[in-house]
């Protein structure tokens, strides 16, 4: 199972590099369904100047438009970094059922922050939390982060 998680970290390192070099914070992300990827996402908040295009809502956008709606809750999220709260709000509401991210955004991330969205048990609705798997590839995506910093003097 962990090389399948490093497969699909790589080809989010390589969205992640797309948003960058658009000026966006490096995050990339993908939706996966019976080892299909079925959304990618790419971070555009900046660029777009549309806050809400945050790499995991944009692939869960994708997964949606590719006809993949009534399977997210059967899907794996794979993103550079740790959901944010919008995110994990989007994760919850589609039960998605595992995360797989590299690096933490302990401020607003979904399950190290105080807003534990990905974990939280009080929305009956929302079922089950998501199983989260973290730090995969935690390095590189931690280098490309200081490389945006850098580049924004952060």
């Amino acid at each position: 199972m962990q090389k399948q998680h490093e497969n699909y970290m790589q080809q989010c390192l390589r969205l992640a590099k797309i948003a960058l070099a658009a000026g966006d914070p490096p995050v990339g992300a993908l939706l996966v369904f019976n080892n299909e990827v079925i959304g990618k996402g790419v971070e555009a908040g900046r660029s777009t100047g549309d806050v809400i295009n945050h790499a995991e809502i944009v692939a869960v956008r994708n997964a949606v438009d590719n006809g993949y709606a009534e399977k997210l809750h059967l899907a794996t999220m794979y993103t550079t970094h740790e959901p944010c709260i919008m995110c994990s709000y989007v994760i919850r509401h589609h039960n998605i059922p595992q995360i797989v991210y590299g690096t933490s955004v302990p401020l607003v991330g979904g399950a190290t922050s105080q807003f534990n969205v990905l974990s939280t048990q009080d929305v009956p609705k929302w079922g089950n939390k998501p199983t989260i798997v973290s730090g995969v590839y935690q390095a590189e995506c931690d280098l490309l982060s200081d490389e945006f910093r850098k580049a924004r003097n952060l």
